[in-house]
């Protein structure tokens, strides 16, 4: 089973294609996405990219994390477990006083 990466720093021009095309120098690229903006549609400036094998995701932490692309030096790393969010926010009664009689 391949690992998931965490890729940051990422140039905001960056492309999931673009971070396919530099992830798959070190192996099998399953999957690379840049994370963006649900709003703007701009990127986050990270995204994620699942490699075929363990060994191709060491050789691409070796290779890119620390490295300068596009002027920017790269964080990549295992991505960790995505946490749990809890459920909603309580709504609020806010202050307020009540009527006196």
């Amino acid at each position: 089973m391949g690992k998931k990466l965490y890729c940051g720093n990422l140039s905001y021009e960056m492309s999931s294609g673009d971070l396919e095309k530099l992830f798959s120098e070190f192996g099998g690229v399953r999957d690379a996405q840049v994370v963006s903006d649900r709003e703007t549609g701009r990127s986050k400036g990270f995204g994620f990219v699942e490699m075929e094998s363990d060994g191709d995701a060491q050789s691409a932490i070796n290779g890119l994390n620390e490295t300068l692309h596009n002027g920017r030096p790269l964080t990549v790393n295992e991505a960790k477990p995505r946490e749990s969010r809890s459920g909603g926010g309580g709504g609020g009664y806010g202050g307020g006083r009540g009527r006196r009689y």
